[in-house]
């Protein structure tokens, strides 16, 4: 990945976490911006959201790409940059792996009171 795109991405992570602080509220979840992949062409970004409790990520997900427009609209007067890509909201499975992994190692460690 060249320069340009890794400082794209950090750009637009804190600039799209700053706007997801002010302008949602998901009462009840835990709405966190991983990360940001742009493509090479700077014609679109996904950008990955973790929601705690998982069962309220597809609503979520649901929510922001609703609101996308009014997002791209904030970005697009915030940045100094063209084109400034396409956002587009995909929910992070892998934090949802890595804490399914988490669980597992938990209870392999600790040890079985039942005998």
């Amino acid at each position: 990945m060249s320069t340009r795109i890794e400082k794209v991405n950090s750009l637009l992570e804190h600039e799209i976490s700053k706007i997801l602080a002010a302008d949602f509220g998901f009462a009840g979840s835990l709405v966190t911006l991983t990360h940001v992949e742009t493509s090479p062409n700077l014609i679109q970004t996904k950008a990955y959201i973790s929601v705690m409790p998982g069962e309220k990520t597809e609503h979520v997900i649901g929510v922001l790409n609703k609101g996308v427009y009014d997002v791209q609209k904030k970005l697009n007067k915030m940045l100094n940059m063209r084109p400034v890509p396409k956002i587009i909201f995909v929910a992070d499975k892998e934090t949802a792996e890595a804490s399914r992994v988490e669980e597992l190692l938990e209870k392999i460690k600790k040890p079985d009171i039942t005998d």
